[in-house]
């Protein structure tokens, strides 16, 4: 079976005001187009559909016409909510989605609905936190599903065993479906440790809190995961971050792709990642004069820029204003020095926890406890959850 594995879309995801969906389109125009030129069948999204619980009607709009693309008249789509995603309303449009070949894994993780399709790949079999998928041929795989997990979003009564313990336990209730030992695709919105993560993430791990431990995933012929903006490789087996089809923040690479592979009972054949070329490229410029600024500006007409500029005196208004009319220049950043001292120095980009790092030694001359620090992330991470 022809598999192509994405994630991360963030469908609506603004930079610095930035709108971006013209981008987000073309990008998602030219995967239909390569499922399209690698004849694939099946399409995983690993979460992050959208960018926030409630996307604009543009983003939705703009998500329901290309995923209808990417599932054509003969491929499957199966989606799982992300932690940026309200699973329960991704999953509402599952009555009318199916009929499109497009199945959705949302916060309760209910079993996919086995109507008749006509379609050559299609659903024949489901439970709590998994699905079997069957070709034209007669191949079969099976799919253990973990949306973005925890107890609130799961319904479950708050548990005293350790995340990954908790993690473990859900992670055996999906595989546990599969009673043919199929050829098998584990996918999870999830972090795991030793994941690069990327600045325009907050600190997802939790101060390690949540961070999973590669031998707690579990022994699938592939691991297509979600959740990292960066495109990276986990151990040495078929375990992948796909990244995000764009580049959404400044430290990001601009080699973007999708993965695409074969998947049989001789396990995972012909993979190969499949670039994406669509969207502005994120650049980080520096200068020291205005002057210097302008023609570094002109030298990227066609890309989003974070420029820092290094001035010996504070920038005026008219000089701020001549460097903004580069309609590219997003972020502008300024280090004033004298003789001996940095009078300014930005912050921009520390993830949470460094910022609470500062702010916490900057009231107690000491670094935080583990503890304390863990408790800040994951009251923090509750409040952005319910926003």
């Amino acid at each position: 079976m022809k598999i192509l594995h994405t994630s991360d879309w963030h469908v609506g995801k603004r930079l610095v005001g930035r709108e971006r969906l013209d981008e987000q389109s073309a990008v998602l125009d030219e995967i239909v187009d390569i499922c399209q030129r690698e004849e694939i069948e099946l399409i995983l999204l690993a979460g992050d559909v959208f960018d926030t619980y409630t996307p604009s009607a543009d983003a939705e709009e703009l998500f329901y016409e290309k995923i209808k693309k990417v599932a054509g008249e003969t491929r499957a789509v199966l989606i799982i909510s992300g932690n940026h995603d309200d699973g329960v309303r991704l999953s509402s449009i599952a009555p009318l989605s199916q009929e499109q070949g497009i199945y959705v894994v949302g916060n309760a993780r209910t079993p996919i609905s086995l109507k008749e399709s006509a379609r050559p790949i299609r659903p024949v079999q489901s439970g709590k936190g998994y699905v079997v998928f069957e070709n034209g041929v007669g191949e079969r795989i099976f799919v253990s599903t973990l949306p973005y997990p925890n107890e609130a979003r799961f319904k479950e009564e708050k548990s005293e065993l350790p995340y990954v313990e908790r993690m473990k336990g859900w992670i055996a209730e999906g595989e546990s479906g599969n009673v043919e030992n199929l050829p098998s695709i584990f996918m999870a919105h999830i972090f795991v440790a030793g994941g690069s993560v990327s600045e325009g993430e907050r600190e997802i791990d939790l101060g390690g809190a949540r961070a999973i431990p590669q031998d707690a995933l579990p022994n699938s012929d592939y691991i297509a995961l979600g959740h990292l903006h960066k495109k990276q490789r986990m151990g040495g087996r078929h375990c992948y971050y796909s990244g995000s089809p764009l580049q959404y923040a400044f430290d990001e690479s601009a080699d973007k792709s999708v993965k695409v592979f074969c998947l049989s009972k001789a396990g995972v054949t012909d993979f190969k990642e499949v670039p994406l070329t669509s969207g502005k490229k994120l650049i980080r410029l520096r200068a020291d004069s205005v002057e210097g600024a302008e023609t570094l500006l002109q030298a990227y007409p066609d890309a989003w820029i974070e420029l820092t500029l290094q001035l010996s005196a504070p920038l005026t208004t008219d000089d701020s204003a001549r460097l903004y009319k580069h309609v590219g220049l997003v972020s502008l950043l300024t280090e004033i020095h004298t003789d001996e001292t940095l009078v300014f120095e930005s912050r921009k980009g520390l993830s949470d926890e460094a910022l609470f790092d500062a702010y916490y030694k900057s009231g107690y001359g000491k670094e935080p406890k583990p503890s304390v620090k863990t408790l800040f992330l994951e009251t923090l991470a509750e409040i952005e959850e319910r926003e």
